[in-house]
């Protein structure tokens, strides 16, 4: 068996030129546009995702987890859970359920094998439709410029957490990597706000911010229902 090697950001670029999947981001009309052309594409590069990340990334993953300050007693909303990268890291602190959602049937896929246990949802995290204040915590990793009605998305996160519940907002590679593949996938994608573009939103939809961090190679926010 061979063993696959890290992921290399750069090799991967390379990778999906020659496949013919990155192109300039085209203007998308409507939202059910946009995430069908997200839905393709993710669905077309699975084998990527299932690659080892590097150590250093994983290392982020797990401290972002940490971060959210996760409890035995909470259900956990992984929003954009691709094939399960951030899982692991949740299921370290064995949470009372986990639920994940994604646009690409083919991810939530390879979530289901390696997570069985793991509730998935193929659909915009806007339609979820889960009850009332009914999680805990909704993270958002490496998945947040991708949103495309993202005051949608808000009022239906804080409609399912509950009070006092958090929403996490992150991206183990940060901003820059973010501005980077803004020139090459073949949708729009936003950028990662600054501390005031997020407080603003966040407090428009009942949440304030608890923490913040923007590095070079790590982005974080945590905010709290109110």
């Amino acid at each position: 068996m061979v063993k696959k090697r890290p992921i290399n950001i750069d090799e991967i670029v390379d990778e999906l030129k020659e496949r013919g999947l990155l192109n300039p981001s085209q203007k998308i009309v409507n939202l059910k546009e946009y995430n069908e052309k997200q839905k393709n594409f993710f669905n077309s590069i699975v084998d990527i995702f299932e690659r080892p990340l590097p150590n250093e990334v994983r290392a982020r993953l797990d401290y972002i987890v940490s971060l959210a300050k996760i409890k035995s007693s909470d259900v956990i909303l992984d929003v954009g859970t691709g094939t399960g990268a951030l899982i692991p890291y949740i299921l370290k602190y064995n949470p009372k359920e986990i639920i994940a959602c994604d646009l690409s049937g083919k991810m939530l896929l390879k979530v289901r094998e390696k997570f069985p246990k793991v509730k998935t949802y193929q659909l915009d995290v806007k339609d979820l439709p889960l009850a009332d204040a009914s999680i805990d915590i909704a993270f958002f990793n490496a998945v947040w410029p991708n949103i495309g009605d993202k005051p949608s998305t808000l009022k239906n996160i804080y409609r399912m957490l509950k009070e006092g519940g958090r929403i996490v907002i992150s991206h183990p590679e940060g901003r820059l990597f973010v501005l980077k593949l803004q020139k090459t996938v073949p949708f729009p994608l936003n950028h990662l706000p600054d501390f005031h573009e997020i407080d603003a939103l966040f407090k428009k939809f009942g949440f304030v911010i608890k923490k913040y961090i923007d590095r070079l190679n790590l982005y974080f926010v945590l905010a709290e229902k109110v």
